[in-house]
């Protein structure tokens, strides 16, 4: 029976070294517990709907398997995930570390990426980030983005209307700080601000608190040195 304080992990990869790989590499932490696997992306939704326990966290390789010779890649599985299991998070591993994927994945849904050689204590980090704060981007991919970001949109402002008050929790969620991090720094209630990131998903179009980052990136209310 799983403990209900550990992260339950499910992973999407096709490459059966790699996933025992990464599965062993989870186990040897006691905060986590991998209770899924598919070694393709379109069977993952039949799996999950008979699945006796579902993932908080689901690890999903980019490049999967085809469907009868049509393409059913991480993205597809994302999209999918997004739409019927819209709590559960998604992070997807691959062997490119191309801002063009990770704008496209997190447009779908994906709440974080890894490239494939990342380290294991980023692998830890990054599913304890998209599990209680919902995002996880490393600097070097935030960057990328915001280089990105910056070519496309040059002078041009995308903002809508958001209060200083939604900029300022946005800021803050931005710094990966939690909900109840930023209630305390700023004095007022979780349901206060979740009531304002909301507010801020509405408003930005935005999936997930990834989205979210990209989007004060896209519009200069963030900026990495």
């Amino acid at each position: 029976m799983e403990q209900p304080d550990k992260i339950k992990i499910g992973i999407v990869e096709d490459q059966v070294l790699f996933r025992e790989g990464v599965k062993a590499i989870l186990n040897n932490w006691d905060n986590f517990s991998v209770v899924f696997e598919s070694a393709d992306g379109y069977s993952v939704v039949d799996k999950l709907s008979t699945a006796a326990i579902l993932p908080d966290v689901m690890l999903v390789d980019l490049s999967l398997p085809p469907k009868d010779k049509k393409e059913y890649s991480g993205l597809h599985v994302t999209m999918a995930l997004g739409e019927l299991y819209p709590e559960m998070k998604v992070l997807v591993l691959s062997v490119h570390d191309d801002e063009n994927f990770i704008t496209e994945l997190v447009k779908h849904g994906a709440h974080g990426y890894l490239v494939k050689d990342c380290d294991p204590q980023e692998l830890h980090d990054a599913i304890v980030s998209v599990h209680t704060m919902g995002s996880y981007i490393n600097a070097r991919t935030l960057k990328a983005i915001q280089g990105s970001m910056a070519r496309k949109v040059k002078a041009k402002k995308l903002l809508v209307n958001i209060s200083p008050r939604e900029e300022e929790i946005l800021q803050l969620t931005c710094q990966q700080l939690t909900a109840e991090e930023i209630a305390e720094k700023l004095f007022i209630s979780v349901k206060t601000v979740n009531g304002h990131r909301n507010n801020l998903l509405i408003k930005t179009g935005s999936r997930n608190v990834t989205g979210l980052v990209i989007y004060a990136i896209k519009n200069d209310i963030v900026s990495l040195i």
